[in-house]
């Protein structure tokens, strides 16, 4: 009698990516869009976890510190924070994963170290200027100004019109949207050369050409023309609701959900500046995953045309990769793109400095909102922490 022997093969357990982004809403929905075209193509799934400002910038390390990570994919928007996580040897370099030649070059030199990419490029993001309701402007005969002094004219008419309790909404939550405002002041009543100037630590705080921006600034909060500053995307609801006149913020404006119609959503630049910030969000893979191949695949898909391209057509979303076609723009996101043609693109200062340095700043400008007679003790405090942070850099 012959007996026949069978083995069975265990089943390879189906992989699972687990996703770290700032991501929520409407970006998260449009997102969720590209992960699954990632799935249908590949059959590897994928689960976003969105994150807090706070969790992943010190939650993340502290994993890492632990030689572990949760996320085998992350995208983040802090290019120095990534060159520190390189350095230190806790994500994997990408130089062989992605082609150079089809990203912005200062998107690909802002993470790299030594010659050692270290993220890929996914999404461009840009601060235009200030947003504003087309309908509440045109029902109070209001026009976007072009000039510093046409600039000032409205801000004292939109504190004259009933029920506005102030001309500029301020944001708060996350540090981000005070030092996006102020640096539109050092962009455009200083220079981009001056932005760049601090970034690269040729000069500080308490510098004359820097102190004159601030003292623009301070003059405006100390008019009441800023809004006290409360949770970011509570404040687009009261823009919408004609309590504030006019909302700095980036592009990604077009996708919130408390613009009730986009079609009514208009937005004007600094007046008379020469630059604008942009800036990105990009692909980092922990050293740590326990997927390593698949998380790859994952990156190159979002690095590549296809997968951005998913995005650009969701709408709010500016594309790195060079080979997504133009015709995918909205028309609000193409009316963003061609005003940044015209003008000279820095990077966003505290995000390029990062580390202490970022988190004062923000804790600063929030004191100066509230407090804008403290401006000499706010300069001595930023000029102190960045001549320190520049060094290091």
């Amino acid at each position: 009698m012959t007996t026949t022997v069978t083995t069975s093969v265990a089943p390879t357990p189906k992989v699972e990516l687990t996703v770290f982004s700032l991501w929520s809403g409407k970006e998260e929905e449009n997102f969720l869009k590209a992960l699954k075209a990632f799935t249908d193509e590949t059959g590897i799934a994928v689960k976003h976890v969105p994150q807090t400002t706070e969790g992943l910038m010190i939650g993340l390390p502290t994993q890492f510190a632990a030689e572990a990570s949760v996320a085998d994919v992350v995208l983040a928007p802090w290019p120095a924070w990534i060159r520190e996580l390189g350095k230190e040897g806790h994500i994997i370099e990408v130089t062989d994963l992605i082609d150079p030649s089809k990203y912005p070059p200062s998107y690909v030199k802002l993470v790299t170290v030594d010659g050692k990419i270290y993220a890929a490029p996914f999404k461009a993001w840009a601060k235009p200027g200030f947003w504003y309701k087309k309908s509440f402007f045109e029902k109070h005969g209001l026009t976007p100004p072009k000039t510093w002094s046409e600039f000032l004219d409205l801000l004292e008419k939109l504190k004259k019109i009933p029920g506005i309790e102030a001309p500029i909404a301020s944001g708060d939550g996350v540090g981000w949207p005070l030092s996006d405002v102020t640096e539109a002041f050092i962009i455009g009543r200083g220079s981009p050369d001056l932005q760049r100037d601090l970034i690269e630590g040729k000069v500080t705080f308490t510098d004359p050409e820097v102190r004159a921006v601030f003292e623009d600034l301070t003059e405006l909060l100390k008019k009441g023309y800023f809004s006290v500053p409360d949770e970011w995307t509570a404040q687009i609801d009261k823009l919408w609701a004609e309590k504030y006149g006019i909302y700095f913020m980036g592009n990604w404006m077009t996708t919130m959900p408390q613009v009730k119609d986009v079609k009514d959503l208009g937005f004007f630049p600094f007046p008379e500046t020469k630059g604008a910030v942009a800036g990105g969000d990009w692909v980092i893979i922990p050293k740590y995953t326990k997927h390593l191949e698949e998380a790859k695949k994952l990156l190159k898909f979002l690095a590549g045309p296809k997968g951005q391209e998913i995005m650009v057509r969701a709408g709010g979303f500016l594309a790195t990769n060079v080979d997504v076609p133009a015709e995918a723009y909205t028309p609000a996101d193409k009316a963003v793109v061609d005003f940044l043609k015209t003008v000279d693109v820095v990077p966003d200062l505290d995000d390029a400095i990062g580390g202490e340095f970022q988190r004062t700043f923000w804790d600063q400008l929030k004191l100066l909102w509230t407090s804008p007679e403290m401006l000499d003790e706010v300069l001595e405090t930023l000029a102190e922490v960045h001549t320190k942070a520049v060094k290091k850099g």
